[in-house]
């Protein structure tokens, strides 16, 4: 009995194991059927942080989902793997994926933690991480824990121990946005990995687990702890030594997190054209996950210049037209402070600093800021404060503080630099500024390229991302007027071809009005040059030129330069009735002083993808030579220009001579403080809606401006001289003042003949003011020449085109 019932025990047992191990056998070929293919880690290509890059080589701007950057496995410095290792995974270079030992460690650990009530330890390895971070979900239970261990044992199979660190190391996400030992090096340290201390290496091994437990500032001191505890787990594993141990554990924990998206603040609405370009030609993905390497155009020097210059101007306009009150109104009682700080005003307008008026004195306001600091703005700052009102006027004049400000008024303040000995009661003084209401853009390229060099497209960019530069499509007025005499130069006209300057009147059709062009001088001149219209931009005379001309030609030239594709055959157009972006207007311009070469903006150097390879680059000029591997003393390689003409280089260059004498005597007087060769044209639209200038030196090219962005009128006299014209000066002082004068280029069989300004005519003894006029061959004026405009009531025969006026 006893045997068989042995027998019938052992039967039974021997059943339910081999019943126990086939369900066993049949639960892991089931789990094994549902794992993800794991081979994809071979094809890894992680999402890594897209970095856009000034032409200089400075950071400007990054993009990403994930900030991560890839480093391959051989850059990552050998202590950067040791701190890991010691804290993550001891035997990663022993174990088959799976760290027995470990488990068995874990497990006793955790009979003592759960008893305890502390959190259970884990016991995965380096390459179950690996494969829960890229194949798995982080849900805690059985049958993940027994996938992950399954698809650990094929990777060991499949990949080295180094490929499966290199992509534990890049893949890992480590707190502060950062995803990879390098991302996280940057982020935290402002440094690469090779630039790292033992301390900081130390730091980013402890933040695996959950790096909100080690915030550096919010958790400062588990944070010390945890690295500290690294550093024992590094020697106990023989990577350092005591006294590096020693070394490291008292170093500060200080972190310098970095900024995401703009570096350069000054370079927002460049960076933000950049993204936008890179977005339509390679998608979202590879924008925010391809890891692009963009190197731009951006001249940082000149863009910190274009930065400063328009907000100048924009502050000068507005302080012209003035006080339009507070930002906001809070109280000025005791709580004033925390009211203050939970304003949110732009964070791009440093100096400039919000504050709180708390007390009115006869002699000055009484202010605080939200760093808690006190002040005061004297009334000397406040003077220019009359009240605005409609229209752009102003209001009387201020006698005392409360005429500006109110107890409770939440401001603009930038503080004053001190001369000498502070203030008799040792408050800092302020400034009292506005944010401007009128805004603008200015743009600079390189003629010969059409490399965008700085942007500037308002007056901040975190109040308002809209770029005057390249999406305000606005009327140019007299900025176009150039490109209505380069129609005429090229039909045979001279500098020195004389057009009526007298009363025009078009019926325009039944039912409308007739239309009547006037002088902005509300005069005329009678016969004037052409350089003369250009110089003085005279509307009347421009109209009765382009009226002989004809429209036709005139449209065309904004065509083939890329001012306007579809614009209108009306007269109109000659006085700028057209709109083009300040951009293409520069863009177009810019032609004009290279000769009359196509040139095409662009804000993009290269770009490379995350492997270095050249996938875009703007210069596409043909030069095999250029790419030889080593310097044999070979003849330097010559680069065709491929540049296609869009206007013959004799008329460019009269036009650039006419546009220089605006400078010396015409509109855009003000910009001969500069003392440089300079050249371009001012631009007013009617009723003083938009300010241009728009111009040159012989090496770069500058657009300028200024204007409301719901058009209204800016005030009488605000023109482009006025408004525009100081921006554009400011910029050039700074960008080219300490260069040598570079005179511009005459192209070849262009003459240049002294003749009368007045009259055109070849000079004679005793003219005055006599010029350099530039004349293609066989052009220089002889006798009487014929005046455009002279033989009916409207300057013409009523034909266009054909119109040839009497003698002057």
């Amino acid at each position: 009995m006893l045997i068989r019932i042995a027998a019938f025990v052992f039967a039974s047992l021997t059943i339910v194991a081999v019943g126990t191990a086939i369900a066993g056998a049949y639960y892991l070929w089931q789990l094994n059927e549902e794992l993800p293919e794991y081979d994809q880690l071979s094809n890894y290509q992680p999402p890594v942080t897209t970095r856009v890059h000034a032409g200089d080589g400075s950071l400007i701007a990054e993009y990403a989902r994930e900030r991560r950057l890839f480093v391959p496995i051989t850059s990552i410095p050998d202590a950067v793997k040791a701190a890991f290792l010691s804290a993550e995974d001891k035997n990663f270079y022993s174990h088959p994926g799976i760290d027995v030992q470990g488990v068995l460690r874990a497990s006793i650990e955790n009979v003592s933690n759960y008893m305890n009530g502390r959190r259970l330890e884990g016991a995965s390895t380096i390459t179950q991480q690996v494969a829960k971070n890229f194949l798995l979900t982080s849900e805690v239970t059985l049958n993940r824990k027994l996938k992950e261990a399954l698809i650990a044992l094929k990777i060991e199979q499949t990949f080295s121990k180094d490929e499966i660190l290199e992509l534990y190391l890049n893949e890992i996400y480590l707190g502060f946005a950062s995803y990879g030992v390098a991302a996280a090096a940057l982020n935290y340290f402002e440094k690469s990995l090779d630039q790292l201390t033992l301390g900081e290496i130390a730091y980013l091994a402890a933040l695996p687990k959950a790096p909100n437990n080690y915030h550096p500032v919010r958790r400062k001191e588990q944070a010390i702890a945890r690295r500290n505890w690294v550093l024992d787990r590094m020697a106990e594993n023989g990577y350092i030594s005591a006294e590096q141990v020693e070394t490291a554990s008292a170093e500060e924990l200080i972190v310098f997190p970095r900024a995401y998206g703009a570096q350069v603040v000054e370079a927002e609405y460049f960076a933000e054209e950049v993204r936008r370009e890179v977005f339509e030609i390679y998608g979202e993905d590879k924008l925010y996950d391809g890891g692009l390497s963009i190197r731009t155009t951006l001249d940082t020097s000149l863009q910190n210049i274009a930065h400063r210059a328009l907000r100048k101007g924009l502050v000068a306009y507005d302080r012209r037209h003035g006080w339009r009150g507070p930002v906001a109104r809070i109280s000025a009682d005791e709580d004033w402070l925390e009211q203050l700080k939970a304003l949110r005003t732009p964070g791009d307008i440093d100096p400039w600093r919000p504050a709180v008026v708390l007390a009115l004195r006869e002699d000055a306001a009484l202010v605080g800021l939200k760093d808690g600091e006190s002040g005061r703005i004297p009334m000397e700052e406040m003077e220019w404060a009359r009240p605005w009102l409609k229209d752009e006027k102003v209001g009387g004049e201020v006698r005392k503080p409360s005429d500006v400000v109110k107890k409770g008024d939440v401001v603009y303040v930038e503080a004053l630099e001190s001369e000498g000995a502070e203030p008799a009661d040792g408050e800092p003084l302020f400034a009292l500024r506005q944010m401007p209401a009128v805004n603008g853009g200015l743009i600079a390229l390189d003629p010969h390229t059409g490399r965008i060099l700085a942007m500037a497209g308002g007056f901040s960019f975190q109040e308002s991302e809209f770029n005057r530069t390249s999406q305000a499509d606005r009327q140019t007025g007299s900025a176009f007027k150039p490109f209505v005499y380069a129609a005429a130069l090229d039909r045979g006209f001279t500098p020195s071809s004389l057009v009526l300057d007298a009363p025009f009147v078009m019926d325009q059709g039944p039912g409308l009005d007739l239309w009547k062009p006037e002088n902005y001088s509300l005069e005329f001149y009678g016969p004037s040059t052409l350089r003369l219209g250009v110089e003085k931009s005279r509307n009347v005379m421009t109209v009765r030129l382009a009226q002989n001309i004809g429209m036709e030609p005139i449209v065309e030239l904004a065509r083939r330069f890329g001012i306007n594709d579809d614009m209108p055959l009306q007269l109109s157009m000659a006085l700028g009735a057209g709109e083009t972006t300040l951009q293409k207007l520069t863009a177009a311009y810019a032609m004009l002083v290279n000769g009359g070469r196509r040139i095409t903006p662009t804000l993009i150097d290269r770009i490379q993808d995350r492997r270095g390879k050249t996938i875009f680059k703007h210069d596409n000029r043909p030069c095999d030579e250029c790419n030889a591997r080593s310097w044999r003393d070979q003849e330097e390689p010559e680069i065709p220009d491929i540049r296609e003409e869009v206007i013959d280089s004799g008329t460019a260059y009269q036009v650039v001579s006419m546009l220089e004498g605006v400078v010396q005597r015409g509109t855009g007087g003000s910009i001969r403080a500069v003392g440089k060769p300079l050249a371009g044209k001012t631009g007013t639209t009617n009723e003083e809606r938009d300010a241009w200038f728009v111009g040159f030196s012989p090496d770069l090219a500058v657009g300028v401006y200024v204007g409301f962005d719901n058009p209204r009128k800016m005030g009488r006299a605000e023109t482009g001289g006025r408004v525009a014209a100081p921006i554009f000066r400011d910029f050039m002082k700074e960008a080219i003042g300490e260069q040598p004068a570079i005179p511009f280029r005459i192209p070849p069989g262009i003459r240049l003949v002294r003749v009368n300004a007045k009259t055109g005519l070849l000079a004679q003894p005793g003219d005055y003011p006599v010029i350099l006029e530039a004349f293609k061959p066989g052009t220089e004026p002889g006798g009487p020449q014929p005046v455009i405009g002279a033989s009916d009531s409207n300057g013409g025969n009523g034909a266009l085109g054909s119109g040839t006026g009497g003698l002057y």
